[in-house]
Parts: C-alpha cells; sequence; structure tokens
C-alpha cells in the first residue's frame, strides 16, 4: 500500500494550496481519508477526514477555510485549503483506514509553509 502526497510548498499569508493524496494497491473507497499535520515540536494533529459517503469533519481551527473532498475513481483525496496562516505550517499526511480496522496507512507527508 503506497500514500503518496503531493501540493506542498511556500505561500504567503492568505495565499491557497491544494494538496493530493493517491492511493495505491487499497479498496479505496471503502477507506475512510484523512488529513493529518504535525508543526515542529508539536503533536501531530487531525485537520480534516471524509468517509467512504462523503461525510466530513474539520478540526475547528481550519473550519470554513479547508475542504476535503475524495475522487473514488482515481484513488485520490484532496485538501483545499484558503485563506492561510503561518499557524497552518507543518508537514501534512494523508492517512487511510477503513472502518472498524485497527490499521492504518499513511503517506510520507507534504511540507506546507505559510509566511507572514
Amino acid at each position: 500500500v503506497q500514500l503518496q502526497a503531493s501540493g506542498g510548498g511556500l505561500v504567503q499569508a492568505g495565499g491557497s494550496l491544494r494538496l493530493s493524496c493517491t492511493a495505491s494497491d487499497i479498496v479505496f473507497s471503502a477507506h475512510i481519508m484523512s488529513w493529518y499535520r504535525q508543526a515542529p515540536g508539536k503533536q501531530r494533529e487531525l485537520v480534516a477526514a471524509i468517509t467512504s459517503a462523503s461525510n466530513k469533519n474539520y478540526a475547528d481551527s481550519v473550519k470554513g477555510r479547508f475542504t476535503i473532498s475524495r475522487d473514488n475513481a482515481n484513488n485520490t483525496v484532496y485538501l483545499e485549503m484558503n485563506s492561510l496562516k503561518p499557524a497552518d505550517t507543518a508537514v501534512y499526511y494523508c492517512k487511510a483506514q477503513r472502518r472498524g480496522f485497527a490499521r492504518a496507512y499513511w503517506g510520507r507527508g507534504t511540507l506546507v509553509t505559510v509566511s507572514s
């Protein structure tokens, strides 16, 4: 199983980025797909998640600014990030986990840096 995340980069505060994560060798449509982030010196935290039925939930800190979506035909989950803040600076990871299963799969992460 591989999760390949991309789309990170350097952006000014107020700007936008779109992250993508493409999965291989899993039944993508059956997995809950999530984005997490980890800032330097901080614990990894959940940013957004989307179920196989496309139900979504977001961390309070990103509600109204970030949008998670999925394309089951292309095994890809997206994170559209708008109105970015320096506090959004982190390595962003995607995760796949099937409901009811303990095992989860993680991508390597993509760095997002927001300058003030």
